[in-house]
């Protein structure tokens, strides 16, 4: 349902069933798939992409050029998944020629004034609460929360399951499973509560606890614990995420805090 209010160029391609609101406009090669959506004063750009049975609410701007000085005008992308929920404000440029899309996956929230930047990696599920500031070339996994006002430095990985404190400086990366908070990030248990309501098993998550216990509790560095948690515990597909983040990680994880115990 076109209100005529709207503007949608001749370009677009809209599925039958979507709802777009007085005032909104939306752009050349834009496509919007079945039930979504969209409500007033949203301003869809080219390149974006947006999945069935979203829901994008009014001020959102979506697949704007990204605000990064080397880029070049290149054809790129701002791809948002099925069942994903933009409210008010929220601020997503699409890609540059480094991954050419921003990417958000299928079922996630991302709540009022929330910006995620060129180039950023969204897994399905998560919550990007009200405020949060992603930089560029951010990936954040599946289910993982970030708290409200919280900003991550560019290049930061954040892992599956990950839950980080709101107003918190995100500098280093934040492993899978964890809890992180305090000033500087730090480690401050799993999150224990998320993985209970995710169908984990009580064994599962006492597992990943002696995984950050050996990492964050028993005083060795990284790569000492990497290479006890390898040796000492059975092989499982948590403890090989786990190790396989670590390994993985450029910015080097978060540091433990120590008054967990």
């Amino acid at each position: 349902m076109n209100q005529p209010l709207a503007y949608v160029h001749p370009g677009a391609k809209i599925a039958k069933n979507v709802v777009i609101e007085p005032f909104t406009t939306i752009n050349n090669n834009v496509i919007i798939g079945e039930g979504t959506w969209i409500g007033s004063n949203v301003t869809i750009m080219e390149g974006a992409r947006i999945g069935k049975n979203c829901n994008i609410f009014p001020g959102a701007v979506i697949s704007a050029v990204p605000q990064d000085l080397k880029f070049g005008g290149e054809d790129s992308l701002a791809i948002i998944g099925d069942n994903t929920t933009i409210r008010e404000c929220v601020t997503i440029n699409r890609g540059t020629v480094a991954s050419g899309q921003t990417t958000i996956g299928k079922n996630c929230l991302i709540m009022a004034t929330a910006h995620v930047a060129h180039d950023c990696h969204i897994g399905d599920n998560a919550i990007i609460v009200n405020g949060v500031a992603l930089a560029g070339h951010v990936t954040v996994g599946n289910f993982a929360i970030i708290g409200g006002l919280a900003a991550v430095h560019q290049f930061i990985n954040i892992g599956d399951h990950a839950m980080i404190s709101g107003g918190s400086l995100v500098r280093k990366d934040v492993p899978p499973f964890t809890k992180a908070a305090k000033e500087p990030l730090s480690y401050v248990g799993i999150n224990s509560v998320g993985l209970r309501r995710r169908g984990f098993t009580s064994e599962k998550i006492r597992e990943i606890q002696e995984i950050y216990r050996i990492l964050y509790q028993k005083n060795y560095n990284t790569s000492q614990a990497v290479s006890i948690i390898e040796a000492e515990m059975a092989a499982s597909p948590e403890r090989d995420e786990i190790l396989q983040f670590i390994r993985n990680s450029s910015r080097g994880v978060m540091k433990g805090y120590t008054g967990v115990y």
